[in-house]
C-alpha cells in the first residue's frame, strides 16, 4: 500500500500518482469534519497536518488543500442546503470574490518563498484565534 513510503511528503505530493496513504485520508476527515462543522477552509487543518504529519513542503501542502477544497464544498453545501442553511445570494457575491482572490492567492503561492508562506500562514493562524476568542 505504500509504495512510496520511504519518499518525503513533497516528493509524493510531486509524483502525481494517485494513492490513498492512511494519513492522508485521516488528515480528509479532519479537514471535512471541522469544515462542516465550525464552517473554517479545511486548509486550516489540513494544511498544518499534511507538513507535520505527512512530511508534504509547505507549498504541496497548501496545492493539496486547495484541492481538496471542491468536494469538501459539495459536501457541506449539500448538507447546509438540505436542512435550508444555504442563502444562496450570499453564497454567490462570496463565490464572486473568492475566484478572484483565488486567483491571485494561488499566483502568489507560486512565487513565495517557503520559509516566509510558513510564516505568514503561521501568523495568519495566530491572528484568526486571537480574534475568535476575544471577538464578542
Amino acid at each position: 500500500m505504500r509504495a512510496l513510503e520511504a519518499s518525503s511528503g513533497a516528493a509524493r505530493a510531486r509524483s502525481g500518482l494517485l494513492r490513498l496513504d492512511r494519513e492522508l485520508i485521516v488528515i480528509g476527515i479532519l479537514g471535512g469534519l471541522l469544515s462542516g462543522l465550525l464552517g473554517v477552509g479545511g486548509g486550516i487543518v489540513m494544511v498544518p497536518l499534511l507538513v507535520l504529519w505527512a512530511r508534504y513542503g509547505q507549498r504541496e501542502a497548501h496545492a493539496a488543500s486547495l484541492g481538496a477544497i471542491i468536494p469538501i464544498s459539495i459536501a457541506g453545501i449539500a448538507t447546509y442546503g438540505i436542512a435550508g442553511q444555504v442563502k444562496v445570494g450570499p453564497a454567490i457575491a462570496l463565490a464572486v470574490g473568492s475566484v478572484f482572490g483565488a486567483r491571485v492567492g494561488a499566483g502568489l503561492l507560486v512565487g513565495i518563498d517557503e520559509r516566509l508562506l510558513k510564516i505568514v500562514f503561521g501568523l495568519f493562524l495566530v491572528g484568526v484565534a486571537v480574534l475568535l476568542t476575544t471577538h464578542r
